[in-house]
């Protein structure tokens, strides 16, 4: 089992810019991005994140844990809306599509499913960009991990971190 969350900031901590992170991130997060997700079993995501991303095609199924019934992913046939928390959809969607997940929600989602203790690591990129939104200290959500490695490419930082804090 893999339960990896994915998320992009830009250099002074913005999670969106304009409402959605398109603006924050950078060609070498986009690529390494959609690298990951085709290899997930299933991607889960908030009711926020489905409202504001481009999720209307995906390569694997996708999750939204909303308490909000408003479908706004009705054209993508890999879309499963459920009425439920972020933990209880990741449990069920493993029973249901696997155990090779990827997280893509916001912070806040992300902050919840690490506070359940459910996730096995996280891929941050760090983008040069910044003048954004919905900022988030990134060192302190790295802190919250025991492994941490990185590395640079074309100016985006790219962190894994890995093994919960006790």
């Amino acid at each position: 089992m893999a339960v990896y969350a994915t998320l992009v900031t830009g250099s002074d901590g913005s999670t969106t810019k304009g409402g959605s992170s398109r603006a924050i991130t950078s060609g070498a997060d986009r690529s390494e991005f959609l690298s990951r997700r085709r290899t997930a079993d299933f991607i889960l995501i908030g009711g926020k994140t489905a409202r504001s991303e481009p999720y209307h095609r995906t390569p694997v199924p996708v999750v939204i844990a909303s308490r909000s019934m408003v479908n706004a992913l009705t054209a993508n046939r890999n879309a499963h809306w459920w009425n439920c928390s972020p933990s209880t959809a990741l449990d069920r969607g493993i029973k249901k599509f696997g155990s090779n997940v990827l997280v893509e929600g916001g912070a806040n989602f992300i902050f919840d499913l690490i506070s359940s203790r459910s996730l096995d690591g996280i891929y941050l990129s760090v983008t040069p960009e910044s003048g954004g939104e919905s900022k988030i200290d990134y060192d302190e959500l790295l802190a919250k991990f025991s492994e941490v490695s990185s590395r640079e490419v074309d100016g985006t930082q790219f962190f894994e971190a890995r093994k919960l804090k006790i």
